[in-house]
Order: structure tokens, then sequence, then C-alpha cells
């Protein structure tokens, strides 16, 4: 069982789809784990001194540790406003420069993580639910980015928006290109055509700042990692792959 000394603090990202956790002592993350959304009468729960191994089976800690909050769904950001000790992180924390006030919070903090780590100019791709660009140059401007469906939203839109096609699950290796199965013709479509947007946008963004890092997370990473790797080494070479870039941004953020 893990002992946690009183400067343990709990950073929380409410995605798309998932929350995602990351417990800290001090400025060492010692373990990250990902849920499905808490309930209003769980997060009262916690609040009422309950520990999150009763409430998400997980080894226990002191109650009401200081929570930090990254949300990008108003509406479960509005299930925790009543919770003790809690601080929800806003753009105007992020030691960025142009930031628009519509820029997501996970955006912003991925790409503070990224450059706080590996250094500016940093291009991050976030494969989550939805795929996002996000660019900062050497002197930590934000120059933008893009927003596209990710890999899983692609998929559902088909199967749930045409009469015919069905739900489709994503095979660990290409497939063919040119399939001869329906199935295997919608994984070639949104797989290949995914790949030569993100194969364009980096080099687009590495031939303004060469000496750029590229970092991808999110949970789609590992699988577009990988079929980059297949269709395009040179290109995987150069990637950095990390799953907590957002909760590194938060770390950067309380520090």
């Amino acid at each position: 069982m893990l002992s946690h000394p009183p400067k343990t603090w709990l950073a929380l990202t409410i995605g798309n789809s998932r929350l995602h956790w990351g417990l800290f002592n001090q400025q060492t993350l010692i373990q990250t784990w990902d849920t499905n959304y808490l309930t209003e009468s769980e997060i009262r729960s916690l609040a009422e001194n309950k520990t999150l191994e009763q409430i998400l089976f997980h080894p226990p800690i002191p109650p009401l540790p200081p929570l930090f909050i990254a949300s990008v769904v108003p509406q479960q950001t509005e299930l925790w406003q009543n919770y003790p000790k809690v601080n929800f992180i806003s753009l105007k924390e992020i030691p960025l420069n142009n930031l628009y006030p519509t820029l997501g919070i996970d955006r912003a903090l991925a790409l503070l993580g990224a450059g706080e780590t590996w250094t500016f100019p940093t291009l991050v791709i976030d494969a989550g639910t939805a795929l996002t660009f996000t660019g900062a140059d050497s002197h930590r401007n934000l120059i933008g980015g893009a927003i596209l469906p990710g890999l899983g939203l692609q998929l559902a839109t088909l199967s749930q928006k045409t009469g015919q096609l069905p739900k489709v699950e994503l095979s660990q290796q290409l497939p063919q290109r040119y399939a001869q199965n329906t199935n295997e013709a919608i994984q070639s479509g949104i797989i290949y055509t995914l790949l030569a947007g993100i194969k364009d946008f980096i080099a687009a963004w590495l031939q303004d700042y060469p000496a750029s890092k590229i970092v991808i997370t999110g949970g789609d990473r590992n699988l577009l990692f990988t079929y980059l790797k297949s269709q395009f080494p040179e290109i995987a070479a150069g990637i950095i792959v990390e799953q907590n870039l957002i909760l590194w941004g938060i770390q950067k953020i309380k520090s």
C-alpha cells in the first residue's frame, strides 16, 4: 500500500469521453488512471470525506486532497463546483502568449506540458475524441492549430449516419489501401486519409520551425503512432509519444 505524505494533490482532466486522473506528491507524478464520469452523488460522497478508494476502487489516499481541474465539458464542470479544495484552471493562468478566448484548456495545457518538458517550439498532436494540432514558437507564442474528428468519432459517424455501413473496429496493423470488403474499406478510407493529413501538418510545421519538437498524446496516440511508423517511418522517428502531457501542463501551473 502506498504511503502519501501531506503534500499530495490531485490533477483531474475532464475530457470529452472520460475523466483522467493524476496523483502527485509535490511535483512528482505517482500514479495515473482513467474513470467514467462520476455522478453528482458520487462527487458528493467524495466531498463528505470518503476516500477515492471507496468511490474509484483505487489505492487509498488522504481524504480531500487539493484538486486541480481542467475541463472541456461544462456540464461536468458544474458538478464539481461545491467540492472542497477545488481549483479550476483557466486560460489566463497558462504562461503562453496569444491564447484566444475559445482555445480549449486541454490544448493549452498539453502545449505547455510539451514545451516545458522538451523546449519550444513545439507541435502537439492530441489523438483523442477530437484530433487536434496545436503549435507554439520558441517565444512561447501560440501560432495556432486545427481540429478534426478523431479516429473513433469518424468510425462512429459512418455507422450512425448511414443506413448500411457497419460499426468497425480498428486493427493494430495497417489495412490494405484498396480493400475488397466494406469493413476494410472503411478502415482504409479513414486511416490513410488521416495519416496523410498528419504527415502534411507535420511537414508544414517543420518547414517553418525545423528545430521543433513533435509530441503526440491522447487515447489513440499509440495506435496512430503505430500506423505512422508503418506508413511514414521517417516522420514517426521524430515524434515523442507521451500519455500524460496535460497532467504535466497542470503540474507546471501548480508549481
